[in-house]
């Protein structure tokens, strides 16, 4: 089975999505699941993750209401760095078994620091209690320096790095050397997803080397993908830099890894 671990669908009458406007032409429309499904049917996969693109329970609902088959589990929102209202939010959002993690839009924040306060610290307890997993958005270095601190603070915290912490194509440091020490962790795992641009093929094989193939996972990033050639060519690109493993290995990427990591039903 084949599992697309990160997608979204929004609709700009349902949510503000501060980070859309006339800056960004080609994502500032609504994107539904029936526009996506035909891309997916062509590339053969089975199931995807819904994960939130607002800081808005507006965002989240409208994930709820996706009701495609294709929908296996929802990553959502609260609003970790209000720890009461993210347990209550969290609890009501949890009667939809398909809610099986949380994420926050920290790239967008201004302090990059902003996930080891003490209030969103114990937000993060929240998720570690709850059992549910924690999308975390590193793009800037300091972002990814951050989660050998989380991983301490949090024995027992599932995290997954999305777009693979967005290394910066064409160089290497410090994100070659962070994202080792991120994955020294065994509970850290990895979106392949969000990588555009050339070469890609050593930035894969870092993370084939830290993680494996069982902490790894692919994203098809969809629609922010429409923007570099569409779902096809994100699928086929990542697949030919795929294409040196062996059958087992891919078949975690493509879908093993996702599966255990969300603790999606076997269906």
């Amino acid at each position: 089975m084949i599992i697309d671990a990160h997608q979204h669908v929004w609709d700009l009458e349902r949510s503000p999505y501060r980070w859309l406007g006339p800056q960004t032409p080609e994502w500032n429309r609504t994107f539904t699941f029936d526009e996506l499904r035909p891309q997916l049917v062509r590339n053969g996969v089975d199931a995807t993750v819904l994960v939130q693109s607002d800081d808005d329970d507006r965002d989240t609902d409208l994930m709820l209401e996706q009701t495609a088959p294709e929908v296996a589990a929802i990553v959502a929102y609260v609003p970790l760095d209000k720890p009461e209202r993210a347990a209550e939010r969290l609890a009501e959002l949890r009667k939809d078994p398909r809610v099986v993690g949380i994420r926050n839009l920290i790239h967008d924040l201004p302090d990059p620091d902003w996930i080891l306060r003490p209030e969103v610290d114990e937000g993060l307890s929240v998720l570690e209690q709850a059992d549910v997993t924690f999308d975390y958005v590193a793009v800037l270095p300091r972002h990814l320096e951050h989660v050998p601190t989380l991983s301490e603070r949090h024995p027992d915290l599932r995290i997954v790095i999305d777009h693979l912490a967005k290394p910066p194509l064409g160089e290497r440091e410090p994100w070659w050397t962070q994202i080792e020490t991120a994955a020294q962790n065994p509970l850290v795992h990895a979106k392949l997803s969000g990588l555009y641009g050339e070469p890609l093929q050593a930035y894969v094989d870092r993370a084939l080397e830290v993680f494996g193939p069982t902490r790894l996972m692919y994203g098809g990033d969809w629609p922010i993908s429409t923007a570099f050639g569409g779902y096809d060519q994100t699928f086929q690109t990542l697949a030919a830099t795929l294409e040196g493993l062996s059958d087992p290995d891919r078949t975690e990427i493509y879908g093993g890894t996702a599966q255990r990591f969300y603790r999606i039903p076997r269906s």
